[in-house]
């Protein structure tokens, strides 16, 4: 048995799925080209993956403009100029406000599994974004004839509906993608704004069962886009004990891009139930450098000393390019990573006995 090892998401896109979404900005194909470039993307990138020996597979998010804003496509009555996400070397991501309900998705992430799964032998996850990210859509000013409670009803049905379909679907776990966590304390170092995404969340989750549950994850890092991060100076340990509040059946963590992995591992172990499954990153998608098989191991064996080898899984940090149009990282480079990872869980599940 080897321990369980997955990757967040987002693979680099490549160079001409890049120019058919600039070419269709421009109007220059269409629709249907553009579309038949992003599932020659998704076949060619799970038929990657599977050669490296995946045990669990994604799209590589080939058909998402981010991974945040999936929902957002083709959605009317939106004013570009929302909050502002500020990263460490200075660039910026910005959202969009709602400027008329009832709020809707206009995509939905079961589209995605779908075309995955037409290509994968393997299981595929699927991801979705956390319904605190979307949260911010919403004008701190409000709407006339559409208070918060029911835009915040409307999208806690629209998340429950994301997730749901993906489950029907067969997806193997659905992870959901809650980045903004560190971010929430930096905005707000009180811990307000965190305690209200964390609500919020704790509400959509709680509408499924805990059979559901068991195949739900979330996924927690400090942002990555263009080999920056957005909160990674904030301390993991303002975040970790309300993080693990959430009920979900799994965690995806950040580490290899901490500092001190032995302090945040102490902090998991404390504040975790001994039920749900740990994967830990041991694969820092940010840095150019390729991990070796060896280094992965070390870490996975850093783990294991703080968790039990039944609860540990591994996993990259983040994605490799949650926007598209992020090229920060190589194709060929996060292909490499990701192998390291797999071969490196593989050297730590041979050394722990499994």
């Amino acid at each position: 048995m080897t321990l369980p090892t997955e990757l967040i998401g987002s693979i680099p896109r490549p160079a001409e799925l890049l120019s058919a979404i600039r070419d269709h900005a421009a109007g220059h194909i269409d629709a249907t080209a553009l579309a038949e470039r992003r599932r020659a993307a998704v076949r060619e990138t799970i038929a990657r993956l599977e050669s490296l020996g995946s045990p669990v597979v994604t799209d590589g998010e080939q058909g998402k403009s981010s991974f945040a804003t999936y929902p957002l496509e083709g959605v009317p009555d939106l004013d570009p100029a929302g909050a502002v996400i500020p990263f460490a070397d200075g660039h910026t991501r910005q959202l969009p406000l709602l400027t008329r309900g009832p709020f809707r998705y206009g995509g939905r992430a079961d589209a995605y599994l779908t075309v995955a799964q037409a290509y994968a032998t393997v299981p595929v996850k699927q991801a979705v974004i956390a319904p605190s990210a979307l949260s911010l859509l919403y004008p701190a000013g409000g709407i006339d004839g559409y208070p918060r409670e029911r835009f915040t009803e409307d999208l806690l049905g629209e998340a429950e509906n994301d997730i749901r379909s993906c489950l029907r679907a067969g997806a193997h776990s659905v992870q959901i993608d809650f980045t903004e966590g560190r971010l929430a304390l930096k905005l707000d170092p009180s811990g307000g704004l965190l305690d209200s995404f964390i609500e919020l969340n704790n509400a959509l989750l709680e509408r499924f069962s805990d059979e559901d549950r068991a195949r739900i994850a979330v996924h927690t890092c400090p942002g990555g886009d263009q080999d920056s991060t957005h909160s990674a100076d904030v301390d993991y340990a303002q975040l970790l004990p309300r993080l693990f509040t959430l009920r979900a059946g799994a965690f995806h963590l950040e580490l290899a891009g901490e500092a001190e992995p032995d302090r945040v591992l102490d902090l998991v172990a404390k504040h975790t139930d001994g039920e749900a499954r740990i994967f830990v990153g041991v694969i820092d998608p940010i840095d150019p450098r390729v991990e070796t098989p060896e280094q992965v191991r070390d870490r996975v064996l850093t783990a294991a000393r703080h968790i039990s080898p039944d609860r540990l899984g591994t996993c990259d940090d983040c994605g490799f390019a949650p926007f598209a149009d992020d090229g920060s990282t190589s194709r060929e480079t996060a292909f490499a990573k990701i192998a390291a990872r797999i071969e490196g869980t593989a050297l730590a599940s041979d050394q722990l006995g499994l």
